[in-house]
């Protein structure tokens, strides 16, 4: 972002979890529309082979189907698709912009969903951009989406903790009224409220984030014991006493004896599959591995008297812990879906009843409905995208394909979504919080987008927030 104070245009009126509805658009009534792999353009390396595409397998291969949609309104698009060697995820791209991926993993044809699409009548054009490529594509078919349950929006904001204390009560209650209605803009910032991220942000805007994201990694005792230090507790305080909201994630540093400490895989990358060796999650949390165990449950209590400390001073947190798990490419979801759902109990029942910690609001972000732990130890939903530079996309479809009853929050992201986009798509994430660093700079997220996002409507910021203290508690 530019270092130079910007003048930002006049600011709403601070939002109201009262504003109205979203607005209603029609409901495209039109047929299905059929689209063979023949029919489709061909970039890089694709190729059509036996009545089907292959050869996702470079960037930059892609398939560009062109078509006629007699209706402005929303579609779902359905890909006919089959994977080359398990799960594939691949960029589904809408008149050139990236819209989310669609996930393939059967290795016999199937239809892969990509729900609620907006299309504009005439013509459009859908294309599919090798991310993991390795995929073959038979066809794709366009029909009219149906319009979403106006109850999607309505949560409830009992927590799962039987004994949530009072503060995370009031947070829980502004976050379910809010919900539908305006998204909140979030921030990770190693510093803090007032760290670097967050400044850029007020320079550009004149307004900083509601949600201020923080990671506990460097009190993980494999990590303390090589000298890390932070001061992250004392950054979410400081948050919380100016009135902001805190989230914090937790890259689990693996204990000392499964660390690879070599090569490319040092120490301080601990929390990826690749630098843990002759771990094996399963045999832990089953009980073969009582050592490693042990191990487990010791780093559970460090970091629990961390989140002791802040419920001592009051501040609740959405606490999103064992995060992206099911893409295995941290150690605590590379042993499948079991062992990484014995683990959240795990770390549930610990930090909730042995250790009393009724500020928690527990953010389930495993990413795949197959790992998902069940709706008595989950509070929200979260979703990690990351779709590339400069791409503002309600990311519509990842929304409206998993839903699980509860609040959906973009709880990391590589991008900001226009408001806009998302009002008009029903989109409406809980909160969105791009990651630290370059995420927030202006190759990512272009200064116009900024001052859009933070000054909408629609979106909440810090100076919008209400008192937190005082907000009534609902059930």
């Amino acid at each position: 972002m530019s270092a130079e104070p910007s003048v930002s245009p006049e600011a709403p009126p601070v939002p109201s979890a009262t504003m109205p509805g979203l607005p209603a658009l029609p409901v495209v009534t039109a047929g299905p529309i059929d689209c063979p792999a023949e029919d489709a353009g061909l970039t890089g390396g694709t190729r059509l082979a036996n009545g089907w595409i292959e050869g996702f397998e470079n960037d930059g291969d892609m398939c560009v189907f062109t078509l006629e949609i007699p209706q402005s309104g929303f579609y779902d698009l359905l890909f006919t698709a089959s994977s080359i060697g398990g799960y594939k995820e691949n960029h589904v791209l809408v008149n050139g912009e990236n819209l989310g991926v669609i996930i393939t993993d059967s290795e016999t044809f199937a239809q892969c969903g990509f729900p609620r699409v907006y299309m504009d009548e005439g013509e459009n054009t859908v294309g599919l951009l090798k991310y993991w490529g390795w995929i073959r594509l038979e066809s794709l078919t366009v029909t009219p989406s149906a319009a979403p349950d106006p109850a999607l929006y309505d949560i409830s904001a009992k927590l799962s903790n039987p004994h949530a204390n009072e503060s995370a009560k009031r947070l829980m209650s502004y976050l379910a009224d809010s919900y539908g209605s305006l998204i909140l803009a979030g921030q990770y910032s190693e510093k803090g409220l007032f760290g670097s991220e967050s400044q850029a942000i007020y320079t550009e805007t004149g307004q900083y984030p509601a949600v201020i994201g923080l990671d506990l990694i460097d009190y993980t005792p494999s990590r303390v014991q090589r000298g890390a230090k932070t001061d992250a507790v004392e950054r979410a305080v400081e948050a919380w006493e100016n009135g902001a909201i805190v989230t914090f994630c937790w890259h689990w540093n693996a204990p000392e004896p499964y660390l690879v400490d070599e090569g490319d895989w040092l120490w301080w990358r601990g929390f990826y599959t690749q630098a843990v060796k002759d771990f094996d999650l399963a045999a832990v949390t089953d009980g073969r591995d009582a050592e490693g165990y042990a191990l487990l449950v010791r780093d559970i209590d460090a970091i629990a008297e961390q989140l002791k400390r802040l419920q001592d001073a009051g501040v609740p947190v959405l606490w999103r812990p064992l995060h992206e798990a099911s893409g295995g490419w941290f150690w605590w979801g590379a042993s499948g879906g079991d062992a990484y759902i014995q683990l959240w109990n795990l770390l549930y029942q610990r930090l909730t009843f042995e250790h009393g910690l009724n500020n928690l609001i527990w953010v389930w972000n495993g990413q795949s409905a197959d790992w998902y732990p069940g709706g008595e130890t989950v509070d929200m939903v979260g979703e990690d995208i990351y779709p590339g530079e400069k791409v503002y996309t309600s990311q519509a479809a990842k929304f409206f394909a998993v839903q699980y009853d509860k609040m959906l929050v973009l709880s990391e992201s590589g991008f900001l979504p226009d408001p806009d986009i998302c009002v008009r798509d029903g989109a409406m994430w809980g909160f969105v919080a791009p990651w630290t660093g370059e995420f927030i700079s202006e190759r990512m997220i272009e200064r116009e987008m900024l001052l859009h996002f933070y000054n909408h409507e629609r979106v909440v910021t810090l100076e919008r927030l209400p008192d937190l203290h005082t907000y009534p508690m609902r059930d």
